[in-house]
């Protein structure tokens, strides 16, 4: 735990390694079962180390950091290719309130059913390609973001190949400025490459890290002072792919969450890939919300100037 960014990444492992670091703890009630059945007053106080070294990295995310109030409540949904109920989706995130809504993974089968559900509550809403963005304030200066190209995966260098032959890949990521009472605000809404287990072992991560780097660039030539970033990064913050997106920006979660707020898969979940990051805004509280027909359940956050 305390050496993770000294794991290897040949074949995504210290991706995959610091994606889950925080259920390292696990081991912990092992370890000290099998160190009560010996019977090892040694191996007991020799536990103390894990434990530390577990508390010192995410001790600080199971204190309650959230605060009363807050100017906008955003919310990000990976909907689900394959959400069976889009209808339900759309009211349920109608319903939490939120001042801006991002969706990741629109279809273009489900996208008219969104835009249906979600008119009378959000007035104002941007698509480009996969992602959208509602909005009750007025939006402007909506353009796609690409963080696509320059991938160096195999699937990327075979697209190059075949450029004439192959559509271009639709949009992943979007900017818009929304108008606010205290200025404009810059808003991201990012669905960031996949990470995929290959058939002879290892992990391929090449598309979602060519997105991080576009990604990164972007916000480090974003002119506004005031920026959110919302989506689907398929990472967590720990990830070291992301040092320099972190570098920019903060997380709203372990700036005012309360816990780990992991997102996927909705069943049971593991790893929080749904990510709230903010600059020239102050976190005031972070959530998840409850299940609807994705895999991923929805994360929010209140944001205060």
């Amino acid at each position: 735990m305390a050496l993770h960014s000294k794991v290897t990444d040949f074949g995504g492992l210290g991706s995959l390694v610091e994606t889950f670091l925080p259920w390292c703890g696990v081991f912990v009630p092992v370890l000290l079962a099998a160190a009560l059945w010996r019977g090892s007053a040694t191996a007991v106080v020799a536990l103390l180390l894990p434990v530390v070294v577990w508390v010192s990295l995410f001790g600080e995310l199971l204190t309650d950091k959230s605060q009363a109030g807050g100017d906008l409540t955003v919310v990000s949904h990976n909907v689900g290719a394959e959400n069976p109920d889009p209808a339900g989706t759309a009211g349920a995130l109608a319903a939490s309130g939120a001042d801006l809504l991002a969706l990741e993974e629109l279809t273009e089968k489900a996208r008219g059913t969104y835009e249906k559900e979600l008119a009378k509550t959000y007035p104002h809403h941007a698509v480009e390609g996969t992602v959208g963005l509602w909005s009750k304030l007025p939006l402007s200066d909506t353009q796609a973001v690409d963080v696509l190209r320059g991938n160096v995966g195999p699937l990327a260098r075979q697209r190059q190949r075949r450029a004439e032959d192959v559509p271009v890949d639709p949009p992943r990521a979007l900017r818009a400025t929304v108008a606010t009472d205290q200025g404009p605000l810059a808003v991201y809404v990012v669905h960031l490459g996949s990470v995929r287990l290959m058939s002879r072992g290892g992990f391929w991560t090449d598309s979602r890290d060519g997105g991080v780097a576009k990604l990164t660039k972007a916000v480090v030539a974003e002119r506004s002072e005031r920026v959110v970033v919302l989506g689907d990064m398929n990472g967590s913050t720990d990830d070291r792919t992301f040092a320099g997106l972190t570098s920019q920006l903060r997380s709203a979660q372990e700036e005012a969450g309360d816990g780990f707020g992991f997102s996927w898969p909705a069943s049971f979940p593991i790893a929080r890939i749904d990510q709230i990051l903010v600059r020239g805004v102050e976190p005031t509280s972070s959530w998840v919300l409850p299940q609807t027909g994705s895999d991923h359940l929805p994360v929010a956050a209140g944001i205060s100037w």
